[in-house]
C-alpha cells in the first residue's frame, strides 16, 4: 500500500473553536473509521520500528492508547500506559506538565520500566509537547531511555517537537498542519 499524505490528511477532521475559541482541533476519528486509513497509519509506524532497537511501547492517555496498543501487538513489545492523574490502581510516579489549555499531571505505574529499557512513545499529535515531555521525564526517572516520540500529527508552530529534540528525543510524525490550516 502506498502512503498518500494528501488523502491521509484529508481524513483528519478540523474542528474549529474546540475545545475553546481560536483552537482548531485535529480529530483523528475519521482515520479510525476507515479500515484502509487505519491500516496505512499503523503499517507506516510498524515499518518504521520493526527493525529498531527498543524494548517497550509507551502510549499516552487517551488517543495514544489507540496507536500504541496496535503497535505493541504488531511488534510484540510490552505496552506502558501513561495515564491522566488518578486512573492507575498501583504505586505510581507522577509528573506535572503544561498543556495548551492549562496544567495537568501524568502518571505511570512505578514498576513499568527499569534500567536498560528503551521506549518509543506514541500519541495522536505533538502540540506543545507537554504530555510527551512529562512521559519522557517519567521514563528517565525509572532509569530507562526514550528511543523516539511518535505521533500521527505535528503542529510545529506550537514548538513541541522542537522542545523534545532540545531534550535529545528524536521525533517522528506522519504529517503536520499549520495552526491556520482548515
Amino acid at each position: 500500500m502506498i502512503f498518500d499524505e494528501f488523502s491521509f490528511k484529508s481524513l483528519i477532521r478540523p474542528v474549529v473553536d474546540f475545545p475553546k475559541p481560536g483552537v482548531i482541533f485535529r480529530d483523528i476519528t475519521p482515520l479510525f473509521q476507515s479500515p484502509k486509513a487505519l491500516r496505512l497509519v499503523m503499517d507506516s509506524f510498524v515499518q518504521r520500528y520493526i527493525d529498531s532497537d527498543f524494548t517497550h511501547v509507551g502510549a499516552m492517555d487517551a488517543r495514544g492508547f489507540l496507536i500504541g496498543s496496535i503497535i505493541a501487538y504488531e511488534l510484540n513489545k510490552p505496552l506502558v500506559l501513561f495515564r491522566k492523574q488518578g486512573k492507575l490502581p498501583a504505586d505510581v510516579l507522577a509528573e506535572g506538565y503544561q498543556t495548551e489549555y492549562g496544567e495537568a499531571f501524568l502518571e505511570v505505574h512505578a514498576d513499568s520500566l527499569c534500567d536498560g529499557d528503551s521506549v518509543v512513545m506514541f500519541d495522536d499529535l505533538i502540540a506543545t509537547g507537554g504530555t510527551l515531555i512529562a512521559a519522557a521525564n517519567l521514563i528517565r526517572r525509572m532509569g530507562a531511555k526514550v528511543h523516539e516520540a511518535a505521533a500521527i500529527i505535528d503542529l510545529p508552530e506550537l514548538g513541541g517537537s522542537q522542545r523534545l529534540q532540545d531534550m535529545e528525543i528524536p521525533t517522528f510524525c506522519l504529517t503536520q498542519f499549520a495552526l491556520t490550516d482548515k
